[in-house]
């Protein structure tokens, strides 16, 4: 037996306890004649001593061990002359009869510790290390967790856990597809499902009526903090079902989660947000309610002054941001600047400081004090506050100032990630017009119903009107970050294929496509209904990140490559030419 109890289990009440353990050597002191190790595993830390009075050759092998050591040792629980308050076994120390060195380890690159000195590439490069770490192993502990809430969960309320397949038929709507070449079948590929949306429709077909999938998707797009290429989703359908069946229920999920992992009550039922409000309050179909700093639209204050930025833009809106009126000429160039960045992309910024002896703004030669009084206060600004303007088109510029409110919000502290503020957007635009392409796409996807109540708008030729058609969708927002989306699904044939021909996709192209999913249809498909959540996001937002990564165990780069392992990699030509394949890409 390797050990009779672990790193993190011991307590007082364990004194005089022979006991043996295992675990790696995170660090040895030697003070005096005494030798001390402190020897780690998952579940914790204990303090080992080798006493003054112990044999030369104990003290030679305690002497001899080096960081990360892998050792068996065998001794006697005692309380801890010099106790540690800082972990749960810092009352006690094992005096040590015997350490059997299991295996060595050289020096690792990277101190192994709650705050390491190595930086992320490398820790990346040695991710085997860095995941004995607190940090990940915390992350890894609390995923583990609320998988196992979410299985609770689900099974409580009747859903079938079901898998689906990976190697589907790629379907190039959404977002770019990973392909995997048959070589059984020359010159054909399947593709790693970005979603199992249409399997999980097809088991409602089936009458499987509530389904659920804790499962690994594929897209190959850009990414970023909360993005990877593989990334795993909780999946979820229901049959027989409407929009407001499907909110309680994944409310409830969500309840669970919040209240067994963090001992958090969230509002009941949860606030909900059409998305043209959270456009023009917040200029984000994911808005951080957590604080205020809404948007104002100032269109008829601002225009009419022979001011040409405002004169000549459609749509004019502002911000207050409470308690900055004192914020310095280089602070709001600073801040000017910051806005003409790519990523936010504006040509300028507009100010008002509002003081207690009267309002001074940017463009007091254009606007009397009364006029620039009327803007700040149509802002909702207060004596103390600065007012942030930027103009242009409506919904750019929204969402300009929705990047500038998250940011002044981080500047200044507002948002604390022990704070917590889910709500529900809901009626998203069914579709969105590409000027670039002359044609409709799928906001969410071409499988999303329209709401009962625009149908006409639906069945109609003018571009207007199909503008206008919301879908019976819904996402679920947490402190600005969405974390899961889903809608109502088409389950009639004949209204899948007016969504097609909305789309611009031919009858020859659906059916090519699609045409398992529309035949299947035909054979009495019940009303359904469900959604995804994010599953890496919705653990990084409990653990208080924004990143993901550290949720995951083997996670990629921003370039989408494992250096642990280097992948992607060359493959050999012989593979090559047994799957028909050739490459046009040069490699040094």
């Amino acid at each position: 037996m390797y050990r009779t109890v672990t790193c993190g289990e011991l307590r007082i009440e364990n004194a005089g306890q022979h006991v043996v353990l295992a675990g790696w050597v995170q660090k040895s002191r030697k003070l005096g004649a005494m030798t001390f190790i402190d020897l780690r595993d998952r579940y914790g830390i204990t303090q080992l001593v080798v006493s003054a009075g112990a044999s030369e050759e104990l003290q030679a092998q305690a002497n001899s061990l080096g960081r990360e050591y892998v050792i068996q040792v065998e001794g006697t629980v005692l309380e801890r002359q010099s106790k540690n308050s800082k972990i749960p076994t810092g009352d006690i120390e094992i005096e040590l009869q015997s350490i059997n060195i299991l295996n060595k380890s050289v020096t690792p690159p990277f101190t192994i510790e709650e705050v390491s000195d190595g930086g992320e590439d490398l820790r990346a490069k040695y991710r085997y290390l860095d995941l004995r770490r607190g940090p990940l192993q915390r992350a890894l502990k609390l995923r583990h967790r609320m998988a196992h809430e979410i299985r609770n969960y689900l099974d409580s309320k009747g859903f079938l856990e079901i898998e689906t397949p990976y190697l589907i038929k790629s379907t190039p709507e959404g977002a770019r597809d990973f392909v995997v070449p048959s070589r059984m079948n020359p010159g054909e590929f399947y593709a790693l499902p970005q979603s199992p949306q249409t399997f999980k429709q097809l088991l409602m077909v089936a009458g499987y009526d509530r389904y659920f999938q804790i499962v690994r998707c594929f897209r190959d797009e850009d990414l970023r903090a909360d993005r990877q290429p593989e990334f795993t989703q909780i999946d979820c359908e229901m049959s027989f079902v409407e929009q407001e069946d499907v909110l309680e229920t994944f409310e409830g999920m969500m309840r669970q989660l919040f209240k067994n992992v963090l001992d958090i009550d969230i509002p009941n039922p949860l606030r909900r947000m059409s998305w043209y409000d959270a456009m023009d309050n917040y200029g984000s179909d994911k808005p951080d309610v957590r604080f205020g700093m809404e948007i104002h639209e100032i269109t008829s204050l601002a225009q009419g002054h022979g001011f040409s930025l405002f004169d000549s833009v459609p749509y004019v809106g502002a911000i207050a941001v409470e308690g900055c009126a004192e914020y310095t000429r280089k602070q709001l160039d600073e801040l000017t600047e910051w806005v003409k960045r790519p990523q936010v992309g504006a040509k300028g910024l507009i100010y008002i400081k509002v003081g207690a002896e009267g309002v001074k703004s940017s463009v007091d030669k254009y606007f009397s004090p009364e006029q620039v009084k009327a803007i700040a206060d149509a802002a909702g600004a207060k004596t103390g506050d600065l007012v942030l303007i930027l103009c242009g088109a409506k919904r750019k510029t929204q969402t300009q100032l929705g990047v500038l409110r998250i940011e002044m919000g981080n500047r200044l502290g507002l948002r604390d990630p022990k704070v917590f503020a889910p709500l529900w957007i809901v009626d998203f635009p069914l579709l969105e017009w590409d000027d670039e392409t002359n044609r409709f796409y799928a906001m969410h996807h071409p499988f999303t119903a329209p709401k009962p109540e625009h149908m006409d708008w639906f069945y109609s030729d003018k571009k207007e009107d199909l503008e206008r058609v919301c879908a019976n969708a819904y996402d679920f927002v947490l402190n600005g970050t969405e974390l899961g989306g889903g809608s109502i699904r088409i389950h009639n044939a004949d209204l899948q294929k007016r969504m097609f021909e909305v789309l611009g996709i031919s009858k020859e192209d659906a059916e090519y496509k699609f045409g398992f999913i529309i035949n299947a249809f035909k054979f009495g498909a019940p009303p359904h209904g469900g959604l995804a959540f994010g599953f890496d996001r919705v653990c990084a937002l409990f653990g208080g990140q924004e990143t993901i990564r550290d949720y995951i165990a083997f996670p990629k780069n921003n370039m989408g490559r494992d250096v642990m392992i280097d992948s992607p990699s060359l493959i050999d030509q012989s593979q090559m030419d047994e799957l028909y394949l050739q490459s046009t890409a040069k490699h040094e």
